[in-house]
């Protein structure tokens, strides 16, 4: 429970933020600009896309700022929603579809159904679990917007500028809602603005006490979060299931864990009872809490090995054919637009083709794509063609990809970023 000081700071907080929720929507709406899109380019909103592209539109009043509420109709005029406005090439970032105006309640809405999924799902209750991802932008009906539970902490992280100027109002919301659960909102969305808004951005608290780093469970595997310095909002969540199936394969194996990052895939195998985890990360700061992660979860000093590479070079340096068990190859994303796709591919066939090799026969492969350019299908293709190129049998056991808590709009596929396989090298 929460102590009286802090229960009546949090209470004044909400009630003072509770009040601008209701009638600035409303003057907010009525100053709403309509954006026109050009004949046929509609059907996208027919379909409930929340995306619109530069490309679509017919016409665009003067004097919009990044983060307006516009409304969009097609070029007749017939409303087909509402939405925030951004200069780019997405344009606008659909909140809500129809003829009506945006619900005075909007966020509050939006978010309880997001938490409805997290309780339908089990993992609002879990004790052994505390940290999950609460609102997945489009997946939960609030494009831009991506908002992370780390114990009794909630990080937002603002993709949209529309999204940004809510904050406050989001996360009034929040401890309205989970007034039992979460104490601190802290904002982190500097780095996923464009940095014509973001030049002057400080991340920080936006209610509650102050809070940098904390210690988290999953699945009773205890990780500390670096909130302030940590890549995405402090750990890799989406992976939460994964690292389980990993574990469940790593009884009496040599496991090697490259991009390691804070060492999820190295915590589960060592529980699971691996012989051996090596894991290479090039940040000095990552694998240092790596060590820091493991130790946590036992004494494995004798069976963990932590260095700090280049992983690739450290593959061909330190790695002998037919050495390893399991090898997980999870890099951070290697392209960001479609414009470097075609060598982030290259990137990656090169990496698992060494990974391959190095691996015993029946031995397994869990390997991954996070770069949101690099589909499913070409993916595939590409750890296809790094089969090939090392010459071995290779079946796929698994299909992976991320948790039921970063939910896919059925109408908004690119929601879907994480792809992973489970290859059995023979």
């Amino acid at each position: 429970m929460l102590g009286t000081k802090r229960l009546l700071c949090v209470i004044a907080y909400v009630a003072g933020q509770l009040i601008h929720l209701s009638r600035p929507t409303e003057a907010y709406l009525r100053r709403m600009q309509t954006i026109s899109l050009r004949k046929g380019r509609e059907s996208a909103l027919v379909r409930r896309s929340p995306w619109v592209f530069s490309g679509a539109i017919h016409h665009e009043p003067d004097g919009l700022a990044d983060g307006d509420l516009v409304r969009v109709s097609d070029q007749q005029g017939q409303p087909l929603g509402v939405g925030h406005y951004q200069a780019g090439s997405i344009r606008v970032r659909m909140l809500h579809f129809g003829t009506e105006d945006l619900p005075e309640n909007f966020y509050t809405r939006q978010l309880q159904q997001a938490i409805d999924v997290r309780q339908q799902l089990g993992l609002a209750d879990d004790p052994l679990t505390n940290t999950y991802r609460l609102v997945h932008a489009a997946g939960d009906g609030l494009p831009g917007l991506v908002i992370d539970r780390y114990g009794s902490v909630a990080v937002v992280q603002c993709h949209s500028i529309g999204m940004h100027r809510q904050r406050q109002q989001i996360a009034a919301a929040l401890l309205q809602l989970l007034p039992d659960v979460i104490t601190t909102v802290h904002d982190k969305s500097s780095k996923s603005l464009p940095e014509r808004y973001a030049v002057s951005l400080k991340d920080g608290i936006l209610a509650g006490p102050d809070v940098q780093e904390l210690r988290v469970l999953e699945h009773g595997r205890r990780f500390r979060i670096d909130i302030a310095n940590g890549q995405k909002t402090g750990f890799f969540i989406d992976q939460r299931e994964n690292r389980w199936l990993l574990g469940s394969y790593a009884k009496d194996k040599r496991v090697l864990n490259t991009f390691c990052y804070t060492g999820g895939f190295s915590v589960y195998a060592l529980l699971g009872g691996a012989t051996q985890v090596q894991s290479i990360d090039l940040s000095a700061t990552a694998t240092e809490l790596t060590g820091l992660n493991v130790s946590d979860n036992g004494d494995f000093t004798e069976r963990s090995e932590i260095a700090t590479a280049d992983v690739m070079d450290w593959l061909k340096e330190h790695a002998a054919a037919d050495s390893y068990d399991i090898v997980v190859v999870d890099p951070p994303a290697f392209a960001k637009n479609k414009h470097r796709r075609h060598k982030a591919v290259q990137a990656y066939k090169r990496l698992n083709a060494r990974a391959i090799q190095v691996i015993k026969p029946g031995g397994l492969l869990f390997t991954f794509s996070c770069s949101r350019v690099v589909d499913r299908q070409l993916f595939y293709d590409t750890i296809v063609a790094a089969g090939l190129e090392v010459g071995r049998p290779v079946r796929v056991l698994h299909h992976l990809g991320q948790g039921p808590d970063h939910p896919v709009s059925l109408y908004h596929p690119e929601g879907e970023y994480l792809k992973g396989l489970v290859l059995r090298i023979d």
